[in-house]
């Protein structure tokens, strides 16, 4: 199991990877083939949206096949397929298209990893070990900004997706040949979806889901790059190196909230202290748009180090989930986690539009004031949840 971990983590290096490189690439996809940007927010909500609706099938998947023949085929079929895609792209709408089959292969990755956690380790354990392997596969993050920049200049964005698209493949095979699927659980209770939504304590938590993540992951997978350019006038390896520094920022606070829980003996507070501030960034964002970028470097990591309570969030959630259910109920926070993350890419793409003519900060002030309000409502609602550690 140990190997299947490994490689299941590489594949989450990819997912990571594909969710933050558009940011990278506005300039070029813009000269080569007219890419604007909220034609890049539009295919970045694609990806996340595509990916989020997939917490569906995948779920049930996950409880009925297990996770070997999960992981494996949908990564090999859309993460190589829509890389392959995306290196023959001569329009925009090829770029959406492209996304829609990545976000469709990253998309039983990390529940496939969660989903063994869930199963073959004790409860306890749950936030430390999703916490690392969040952590470990934010590498991904990494290598999709300055790394990314450096190869886009040397050998060109076309020639860069086309080497993803064999990486994809190759991951997938070793997924097939590594990952063992854990025992299935025997019970004679039957549940559904519905049988999740009827938990009360979920209620309060999947508003938070909606929008923990959506700040740090809109801002790193695309909005940093437009709005370094537009308003400091960065160059693609400029802005490479700012995201590098934002990418390492999230990593860090994946780490750091891993372990808080168990710490100070509670979730909930870990959750609800670390979005409050996060939300106070964004605030300090929009009051700073344009002051220096040094500053706006700084606020955007701490932006991605307050966002990163993902996995402690989906730990909360999954102190509520029956066993024979862990499957459809990790998926379905995940659906919320990334699901929020499409929304509100189309809604800021649409902020964008409207806003473009009222001067090169106006449109970022409006997209972070957006972030900063609706993390400030997730946590309003979250303020009644109940907490969890076990």
């Amino acid at each position: 199991m140990q190997a299947g971990l490994v490689v299941l983590c590489l594949a989450y290096v990819l997912s990571q990877f594909f969710r933050a490189f558009l940011a990278v690439l506005t300039a070029d996809l813009g000269r080569d083939i007219g890419a604007a940007p909220d034609d890049l927010a539009a295919a970045s909500g694609l990806w996340f949206l595509t990916f989020a609706l997939m917490q569906l099938p995948v779920g049930w998947a996950l409880d009925r096949i297990g996770p070997r023949r999960t992981a494996a085929v949908l990564l090999l079929l859309g993460g190589g397929g829509g890389a392959a895609l995306f290196a023959v792209a001569t329009a925009p709408v090829h770029v959406s298209l492209a996304m829609v089959l990545i976000g469709v292969g990253c998309s039983p990755v990390l529940m496939a990893s969660y989903f063994i956690f869930a199963r073959e380790y004790a409860p306890a354990k749950f936030a430390t070990l999703a916490a690392v392997m969040l952590g470990v596969g934010s590498v991904g993050n990494l290598v999709a900004s300055y790394p990314t920049a450096l190869a886009v200049e040397l050998v060109g964005w076309r020639a860069t997706l086309s080497g993803l698209a064999l990486i994809s493949a190759a991951v997938a095979v070793g997924i097939w040949m590594s990952v063992h699927d854990p025992k299935r659980v025997e019970t004679d209770e039957k549940g559904s979806l519905l049988d999740l939504l009827k938990e009360p304590a979920l209620w309060a938590i999947l508003p938070l889901m909606l929008v923990a993540y959506a700040p740090s992951a809109a801002l790193r997978g695309l909005w940093a790059g437009p709005y370094l350019r537009d308003v400091f006038d960065l160059n693609t390896a400029q802005i490479g190196q700012a995201t590098l520094i934002m990418g390492t920022a999230m990593i860090a606070g994946t780490f750091a909230y891993g372990p808080l829980d168990r710490i100070l003996h509670t979730r909930k507070w870990v959750i609800l202290g670390g979005n409050l501030l996060g939300a106070a960034a964004l605030g300090l964002l929009c009051l700073w748009i344009g002051q220096a970028v040094w500053i706006s470097v700084v606020l955007l990591a701490a932006i991605g180090l307050l966002g990163a309570s993902f996995p402690v969030i989906m730990a909360h959630g999954r102190a509520f989930i029956p066993p024979h259910l862990v499957g459809r109920g990790v998926t379905l926070l995940n659906l919320f986690g990334i699901g929020g993350v499409g929304i509100m890419q189309f809604v800021t793409g649409r902020i964008h539009t409207a806003t473009v003519d009222m001067g090169a900060s106006a449109p970022y002030t409006a997209i972070f004031g957006f972030f900063a309000v609706a993390l400030a409502a997730g946590c309003a609602v979250y303020v009644f949840s109940r907490d969890s550690v076990e």
